[in-house]
């Protein structure tokens, strides 16, 4: 359970209609077999005891003493399993009979949770909110409204909606999850149509996003009967919106594991959970404590969309942004003209690809937007011929200005040695280029558009008030890998080859901000020498900062991830300069300019992630050394 990891399971065995002996045999031949993978939690689907499509059998005292006995039976079976286990039967409390959700645990029977929608006349309305009954000696509570809570993971409650509950208008689950349940299981009885994986998928997904929660979902399979329908046996995991397994065959069984504390970062993001749970009945179980071993995988690009086939409308829905927002200030502003650096490297070529989509919109001529390229002690002749044809491509008017002579001179205003290639020697080019381009925009009733990506504010590799300093920042809300994707976009689908050629060397070209002289035209200043990559920059950002994963929990999954790319060692030290850098840097971030935001996460001042200038990173870094 380190780092609040649960694994669970849904089941759906082939059972037979009505033998509810045979039923509790393949109930327990599953909860064997799960205990040998580790999983701690296991929900089978509605009255799997007897079957859901058994009609009015479910009223017939030999099938409702049968299932008490079949349940008898497992739970017994359950004696020493380190399993909390919900199996479905139909049970009679005095002269009305519930469908409900046995709840075991080691032996016991911890509740029966019953059905709260009616269909038809097999079962009968709840009369009252709480009863209790007796099972095989142990006294149990008869409640809708109860949470099983673990004792050993925080945060780890979960509750139970039974069938038709789920389709209510307002099902259950949502009282459940405000009350404090993290976890829902879901015991279905729906059978399959053309479209019943498609909706239950959905709804898991939407459920589980909406409500902060994960989700087990169990459906009958193949054994019920075939009468008036077909049952699929479909078995799914979900987790804030994520399907993190899926099952639908005979004896189907999803597994995965549920990241509880995720969960519950998430809540407390968002505020509205843990309330009215004073009117719930809550039963304890005990779960011994061990590390859980993970079966499911971490994508390495978290702020991209891992299935390829939807990076297209996601590419264009970004784009989209970053020229609204942009098109939305110059038109407040005034403004006709945009004027971007090009440097050649990634951010600055798709910040002129942006503006130039952004005149386009505004119904201005192509020329209107002016890329300058502005070469000193470190462009190489590659980053400056790239940056020249992707502008001259997209129609903009291309400047060219040296700004070594000047930067020379303001060495000598303030005293600093040529050959002395200190931080002055490098901040002093960025701080000149901010000038020259902001001055720029003002002969020429224009914007200067800034090129920093979030990554780059993140860790702070950029120049205080150069070209940390802009008009309005239109890559302001995206990380490197979502620049280099918007990129890799373009390139796919230009019919331009020369465009083409030119977005894919830039792509090829290491990541630089060629501010140290170079030799024989050779690209040796690289950023990722001093930061580390970028997609492993990203990476932390989103476990630590977006999901609000601890350090050493971070660590554990970039070690997952990033096996083939790097050692151990290497991504304990990329975290540790990470740490480092995102606290002694935060007084840039304090005063960032404007800029969209592309998803649920950015550092601006105003709305943004914001921390103290002067925060220790103490804390984190002491929590890295606990991997």
């Amino acid at each position: 359970m380190k780092h609040g990891f649960i694994k669970v399971a849904a089941a759906s065995p082939v059972i037979k209609l009505a033998d509810a002996y045979y039923n509790a045999k393949r109930t327990i031949e599953c909860i064997k077999a799960a205990e040998k993978k580790g999983i701690k939690i296991l929900a089978f689907s509605e009255l799997s005891l007897i079957g859901a499509s058994c009609y009015d059998l479910v009223k017939h005292r030999v099938i409702v003493e049968g299932a008490k006995d079949a349940l008898i039976q497992v739970k017994r079976a359950t004696k020493g399993v380190d399993m909390l286990v919900f199996v479905g039967l139909p049970y009679a409390v005095g002269s009305r009979i519930y469908s409900v959700a046995a709840v075991l645990y080691d032996g016991h029977v911890l509740g029966l949770v019953p059905r709260e929608q009616v269909d038809g006349s097999h079962f009968q309305n709840i009369v009252s909110a709480e009863c209790e009954t007796e099972i095989d000696g142990d006294i149990v509570p008869v409640c809708p409204e109860t949470l099983f809570e673990s004792n050993i993971i925080p945060g780890l409650k979960v509750a139970v909606e039974l069938g038709a509950d789920m389709d209510a208008i307002v099902p259950p689950s949502v009282a459940h999850c405000i009350a404090g349940a993290t976890v829902l299981v879901q015991m279905a009885s729906f059978p399959c149509t053309h479209s019943s994986t498609d909706e239950a998928t959905l709804n898991a997904k939407y459920q589980s996003k909406r409500q902060s929660c994960g989700i087990i979902m169990a459906a009958p399979g193949k054994g019920e009967s075939s009468t008036d329908n077909v049952f699929s046996g479909l078995c799914l995991i979900a987790e804030n919106g994520v399907i993190l397994a899926s099952d639908e065959r005979e004896d189907s069984l999803a597994i995965s594991e549920i990241d509880v504390e995720y969960l519950m970062n998430m809540r407390r993001a968002r505020g509205g959970f843990d309330i009215d749970g004073d009117v719930y009945e809550t039963c304890f179980f005990g779960m011994k404590e061990e590390e859980t071993q993970l079966s499911r995988t971490y994508y390495k690009y978290p702020h991209i969309p891992e299935d390829p086939a939807d990076l297209p409308r996601y590419c264009k829905r970004v784009m989209d942004i970053q020229v609204s927002g942009l098109v939305k200030r110059m038109q407040y502003a005034g403004l006709d003209h945009c004027v971007v650096g090009i440097s050649g490297g990634s951010d600055s070529t798709l910040a002129v690809m942006i503006c130039a989509q952004a005149v386009r919109r505004m119904g201005l001529p192509a020329e209107n937007v002016i890329a300058v390229t502005l070469p000193c002690f470190g462009t190489t002749s590659r980053t400056k011929s790239n940056a020249i044809i992707v502008a001259e491509q997209c129609g903009a008017e291309v400047r060219v200005v040296d700004i070594s002579k000047s930067v020379l001179q303001h060495f000598d205003d303030i005293g600093h040695a040529h050959d002395d290639y200190s931080i002055a020697f490098e901040n002093a080019q960025a701080r000149e280029r901010t000038q020259v381009l902001m001055d720029i925009g003002n002969k020429v009733n224009g914007m200067m558009v800034g090129t920093e990506d979030l990554s780059e504010f993140v860790d702070g590799w950029c120049t205080y008030n150069g070209d940390h300093t802009s008009m309005y920042d239109v890559n302001l809300g995206l990380t490197k890998t979502q620049v280099r994707a918007n990129l890799s976009f373009i390139a796919a689908n230009t019919d331009n080859k020369e465009l083409k050629v030119a977005l894919y060397d830039v792509l090829d070209c290491p990541i630089t901000p060629e501010l140290l002289p170079v030799h024989d035209d050779i690209i040796e200043q690289k950023s990722e020498d001093s930061v580390g990559s970028y997609s492993l920059q990203d990476f932390f950002t989103h476990k630590m900062l977006i999901c609000g994963f601890t350090p050493e929990k971070t660590l554990r999954l970039a070690k997952m991830s990033y096996s083939s790319e790097f050692t151990p060692e290497e991504l304990h030290h990329w975290l540790t300069s990470y740490c480092k850098r995102y606290f002694s840097q935060q007084f840039k971030r304090s005063c960032l300019m404007d800029g969209p935001a592309v998803e649920n996460f950015s550092v601006s001042p105003r709305n943004g992630h914001l921390i103290p200038s002067d925060a220790e990173n103490t804390m984190f870094l002491r929590n890295i050394q606990a991997d």
